[in-house]
């Protein structure tokens, strides 16, 4: 696969749509930062208020598998079917960043929230903290970073152990999420409610 690797400017603007999906999600009335009053690397509680509050948790697998998957849906886009041409490929990070940007702040719309309490193993979830929601469009940027250096193989590998681990720990991961933000199965849910 070619490499979708970043000019000065692709990073810049990367910075530049993170800067703006934080000043959208501050408009949005979201929490700066946890409202328990300091910060964490990791909050391993997916039940409780700090979750989806701190740097790292449960779901940062999630967020670090979304790069490998942004990264290919970029070099499907810019490399494989030459939209834009060449130029366009160093541009694979700028998008998936406003990929993820975009997600940051529909996650923390009413809608979703709710829509997350009420089918998801996440039923104490209140939305992101901005701290949080910023930390989770790095942890993107890391997992296309991983992608474009590591081989196709590898980077799979990584992903389904990430899946595996936060499945069996907290009973849920992005597969699971997804699923149950879609298409909620109650033999699944049963299963994360521990039943």
């Amino acid at each position: 696969m070619g490499t979708l690797a970043p000019n000065r400017n692709a990073i810049l603007a990367s910075v530049a749509i993170s800067i703006v999906a934080v000043v959208i999600l501050l408009a949005m009335d979201r929490p700066p930062m946890c409202e328990c009053g300091y910060v964490k690397l990791w909050h391993g509680d997916i039940n409780s208020m700090g979750n989806s509050q701190h740097i790292a948790d449960w779901y940062t697998p999630s967020h670090i598998i979304h790069g490998p998957i942004f990264y290919a849906f970029g070099w499907l886009l810019f490399h494989k079917w030459k939209i834009g041409g060449e130029t366009a490929v160093k541009w694979g990070l700028p998008f998936a960043v406003f990929l993820e940007a975009a997600w940051e702040v529909l996650e923390n719309t009413p809608f979703v929230i709710d829509r997350f309490r009420s089918v998801t193993a996440n039923w104490g979830y209140s939305g992101d903290s901005v701290l949080n929601s910023f930390a989770d469009i790095g942890w993107m940027a890391v997992g296309f970073y991983l992608a474009m250096r590591l081989p196709i193989k590898l980077t799979i590998v990584l992903a389904i152990i990430g899946e595996v681990v936060a499945g069996l720990v907290v009973r849920d991961g992005l597969t699971l999420t997804v699923i149950m933000l879609l298409f909620p199965i109650d033999a699944i849910a049963q299963w994360q409610a521990g039943g």
